[in-house]
């Protein structure tokens, strides 16, 4: 398993760039597409409504993909994967009509266990010492997603507002190319599940097999609160800075690059440098407490518009979850045996997808009272799940 040479790794970093390039391009943009058949006060319930539908499906997928992967392997996952989220994409450029959008959404979500695999894949391919730096790696790799896709979004959109949306389908379809020629597989037969049943195919059945580990079920309680504190600032933050800094595209774009340059900064730069000082459980709580500060400063922002309030949230917030989210994958992916990688995985991107569900929904209804609570509410949940961590051995 870990005999891999570390070639492959990197065809791996170079797969998370071109996935996260092709999501952030259109990123910025849901509003704007979304404007084309709602109304300005319809805005953030449709959009709610839409992210939820998709994080509904990978709720119920991403677990089943997980188990697929140990038994099938990661490599044809991962294919099955990027070819769902190419046809979600494409029917997203296409619209015409709102239910059209919302089934690109739909078998996007059905098919969406590409994340899960890949980090799974890392599993497989490294020690569990190498692992945070890897993950961080994996982060930076997004990071630079995030950086250059708002910008080509941005550009693109000035032209037609689905132009993005085909320049994605096309950027998935490149790294399904990618992955099917120069991607090995990663779990030998050996190390495979035997079976598959009707059973693998219950979502709920696999969050059973991974809470009997005391350690995995204590993390992802803990990493619940995490998540639903970043959901709000990555689900709130375009309409935030439409409607109250009135920002458009281009502007928009470019937190979103200040976002990925934060990202490989700390992901790639800082962690490796502070876990050879620190443990796992001190760099990540140093993450944590940049979090609730970032998201406390948005909560300010809603009452005086500063862009320097704006530019140093996001610098807090990007690289406060730069430093504690590989640190959490790093341990979580330590707390179960290996041959339970793909679930566990599959697992946790599962219920980070019901917190996308629950995240929208709610943020919208607090939202409508007043535009900054939700942010301020984020930097609480940040703090709690900080008090909750350090207690973790």
């Amino acid at each position: 398993m870990k005999s891999h040479p570390k070639k492959h790794l990197w065809l791996i970093v170079c797969i998370t760039i071109l996935n996260a390039l092709g999501m952030t391009i259109v990123l910025p943009l849901f509003p704007f597409l979304l404007n084309e058949y709602v109304t300005n006060k319809e805005l953030a319930g449709t959009m709610s409504a839409l992210v939820s539908v998709f994080a509904l499906c990978q709720f119920f997928a991403a677990p089943i993909f997980g188990a697929l992967s140990d038994r099938f392997g990661r490599k044809p996952i991962l294919i099955l994967s990027l070819l769902g989220s190419a046809v979600g994409y494409l029917l997203l450029g296409m619209g015409g009509a709102l239910w059209i959008l919302f089934l690109g959404r739909i078998i996007d979500g059905l098919t969406a266990g590409n994340q899960s695999t890949l980090f799974a894949y890392v599993s497989d391919s490294t020690a569990p010492e190498e692992r945070g730096k890897w993950f961080g790696i994996l982060g930076g790799a997004i990071g630079i997603g995030f950086m250059i896709g708002p910008a080509i979004g941005g550009f693109l959109g000035t032209y037609s507002i689905t132009l993005p949306f085909y320049a994605t389908a096309a950027v998935t379809v490149l790294s399904m190319l990618f992955t099917f020629f120069f991607l090995p597989e990663s779990l030998s037969k050996e190390k495979r599940s035997h079976h598959i049943s009707l059973k693998s195919m219950n979502t709920f059945s696999h969050f059973k097999e991974v809470f009997v580990f005391k350690k995995a079920k204590n993390l992802i309680f803990m990493g619940a609160f995490f998540y639903l504190g970043l959901g709000i600032w990555q689900f709130n933050t375009s309409i935030f800075l439409k409607e109250i800094f009135h920002w458009g595209p281009h502007f928009i774009g470019g937190v979103f690059m200040l976002v990925g340059m934060c990202d490989i900064l700390s992901r790639v730069i800082l962690l490796p440098i502070m876990l050879k000082r620190w443990t796992e459980q001190t760099v990540g709580s140093i993450g944590l407490i940049g979090l609730s500060i970032g998201l406390g400063l948005l909560f300010l922002s809603s009452f005086h518009q500063s862009i320097l309030y704006i530019a140093a949230a996001v610098a807090f917030i990007v690289l406060g979850e730069g430093l504690f989210d590989p640190s959490y994958n790093a341990r979580l992916s330590v707390s179960v045996d290996e041959s339970k990688q793909g679930v566990l995985q599959g697992t946790n991107h599962s219920l980070q997808a019901l917190y996308r569900v629950i995240v929208p929904l709610g943020a919208a209804i607090i939202y409508s009272f007043h535009p900054g609570a939700v942010f301020a509410l984020a930097s609480l949940l940040m703090i709690f799940g900080l008090w909750l961590f350090v207690r973790l051995k």
